[in-house]
């Protein structure tokens, strides 16, 4: 028995399915994507309502007596370097300083254990004004950058830096640091610890 054989058709080429064919994932995908971009055009916007206490850049909430909203670091860091933190916010701003504790700080702070406990009795100083925060069980950071978002009357003290960076993105709040020993505060042009 031979080979049976075939007759070659010519011109004939494979069946391909279009670009444009909705089966396409690419297509598929930006179909998707246009529906969506057409959803969130038609949903309503929302505009955050403006600071009242805010002229331009300048906070008009800021004045003597100075609120200061301090982190752990910040008071840990003032312990090293051997400076009385009233008395040195003091000289930094030329007037009263108030420095105010949350429940998250001073929960962080219960938390660092022994080592620590030197900056857990000074911040148990009853010259610090205790201020009870909402969030149950927050990250510190968190809970200092919604303070200070919500009520615009504080000064932030801390020495990290990523902390700082979240709060120089909010209009109208200074940042206190320690540098060289000193304190120095940030966007807050009539105090003495401005950086030149």
């Amino acid at each position: 028995m031979g080979k049976a054989k075939k007759t070659r058709k010519f011109a004939v080429a494979k069946k391909i399915i279009s670009t444009k064919d909705t089966r396409v994932k690419s297509v598929a995908e930006k179909n998707k994507a246009k529906q969506k971009a057409e959803l969130e055009k038609a949903k309503p916007k929302q505009v955050e309502q403006a600071v009242s206490a805010l002229f331009f850049q300048y906070n008009t909430q800021l004045g003597p007596p100075y609120h200061i909203l301090v982190d752990t670091n910040f008071i840990n860091f003032s312990i090293r370097n051997k400076m009385d933190i009233i008395r040195s916010m003091m000289d930094c701003l030329l007037a009263k300083c108030i420095p105010c504790i949350t429940d998250c700080v001073m929960g962080e702070l219960e938390k660092l254990g022994e080592k620590y406990r030197i900056a857990l009795q000074l911040a148990k100083d009853p010259r610090f004004e205790r201020i009870p925060c909402n969030c149950k069980g927050c990250y510190a950071d968190d809970c200092l950058v919604q303070m200070a978002k919500q009520w615009r009357c504080f000064i932030v003290a801390t020495c990290d830096k990523e902390l700082r960076s979240r709060i120089r993105k909010i209009p109208g709040v200074p940042a206190m640091y320690i540098t060289n020993h000193k304190y120095t505060v940030e966007r807050m042009p009539e105090a003495f610890g401005a950086p030149r």
